[in-house]
């Protein structure tokens, strides 16, 4: 029995590998679930998977999880906070950590499964983004196996070569193709993003996730994080991933390879299949996907990004070209400004601005150490949220 620990288990990612792993109880058991603060989902999981541990984010939150438990005699241990988080990603019993935790808040416990060389399924760009050196490097020195859980990076890890020792080019590779739907606002005209509300800005036209993730989807920063990933679990430099608008979102993401070749991984829009191929990998197992029907999807469709339309894009494209701290800058304050709009108080069309201004005011250093990264973060942080409430209710012109 392969042990797992699903940080995030209540969110989207979370419930779609609890999903598969019980579709394969034979192979793989859970050991550990995470949640922030969401007791009766995590409870419900408990129940039903009978996890040896389930962390919750505050003291507060674990005693409701814990005193539920005991109502109905059920042992789970109950932990908290991220000294919680990083204790059940580093147990000898678990042997994959499911890391789904959104944002800032999963990288040091993703960190920690990496230190102790455990199969990380990333799930959590976010580690990647803010200390990409820092984890790549842990991963060589730990032994760890990291495999990449996102649909465009799983898709490009399947169609690259395995052997890539003499870099990208070593192997034949020429270009990544980087896909992206373009979110519900594609075509929306640039006039209306300023009234665009967070329930149109969740509303995605192929995919089910969380919040977050969804405004990112919308805004295309979620594109821009992922070409950060790319070039960290790629070893490629920006200019060789270029981002492809595929409505569809059919083709997961291709391969160019010198001799002109294109190898692209198809497949429905469901988190399920690159779950399970990263939990059963080199092998293959059933995820309970139905199978592609191309017949009825007839077309598939790719345009260029506007960097007009998606200035979130551009914004990640810069920081990653400027290195250091600068990707931790940039998803700090997408993060503030992504709250601040879920909140109402910062429209849509002016959350790229909150960013950019972010990353102008906030010194960039070399991101060698956790505490840089940290600190980085928190000072992005500081930033965007001064600059949110200062300009609340104002034009950003």
């Amino acid at each position: 029995m392969i042990g797992v620990a699903v940080l995030g288990a209540t969110g989207s990612i979370g419930t779609s590998t609890l999903e598969v792993i019980k579709r394969h109880g034979a192979r793989f058991r859970p050991i550990a679930l995470t949640a922030n603060r969401q007791v009766e989902p995590l409870f419900e999981q408990c129940i039903e998977y009978r996890p040896e541990y389930a962390v919750m984010a505050d003291d507060d939150s674990a005693q409701q999880l814990r005193d539920r438990l005991q109502e109905v005699g059920v042992g789970v241990e109950v932990l908290s906070g991220l000294d919680g988080l990083k204790r059940v990603a580093t147990l000898p019993q678990v042997d994959y950590v499911m890391a789904a935790i959104v944002g800032a808040a999963g990288l040091e416990p993703t960190l920690a499964a990496a230190s102790a060389g455990k199969r990380v399924l990333l799930a959590n760009k976010e580690a990647l983004v803010m200390s990409g050196r820092l984890f790549m490097d842990t991963i060589r020195e730990s032994g760890a196996e990291l495999l990449p859980v996102d649909s465009e990076h799983n898709a490009i890890h399947q169609c690259m070569p395995a052997d890539r020792k003499n870099g990208l080019a070593g192997a034949g590779v020429s270009k990544i193709l980087l896909t992206a739907s373009g979110g519900p606002f594609r075509t929306t005209p640039l006039e209306q993003f300023a009234d665009i509300t967070p329930e149109q800005a969740c509303s995605h036209p192929n995919w089910v996730m969380g919040r977050k993730i969804s405004v990112d989807s919308a805004t295309m920063m979620n594109k821009g994080l992922e070409v950060i990933e790319a070039c960290w679990l790629f070893d490629a430099e920006p200019e060789q991933i270029q981002v492809v608008l595929h409505p569809q979102s059919v083709i997961h993401s291709m391969i160019q390879y010198t001799d002109g070749s294109v190898l692209a991984q198809l497949g429905n829009p469901d988190m399920r299949t690159p779950i399970a191929h990263a939990l059963a990998w080199p092998e293959r197992m059933d995820s309970g996907v139905p199978p592609l029907d191309l017949f009825a999807i007839a077309r598939l469709d790719f345009e260029a990004p506007d960097f007009s339309r998606f200035p979130c894009l551009r914004l990640a494209y810069e920081a990653i070209q400027a290195g250091g701290t600068c990707p931790a800058i940039l998803n700090a304050a997408n993060e503030i400004a992504v709250q601040a709009f879920l909140d109402r108080r910062l429209n849509f069309a002016t959350i790229p601005d909150v960013i950019e201004a972010t990353l102008g005011n906030v010194s960039s250093c070399p991101a060698e150490s956790l505490t840089a990264v940290l600190a980085g973060d928190a000072a992005a942080r500081e930033q965007a949220t001064q600059l949110i409430s200062q300009k609340e209710g104002q034009s950003w012109a």
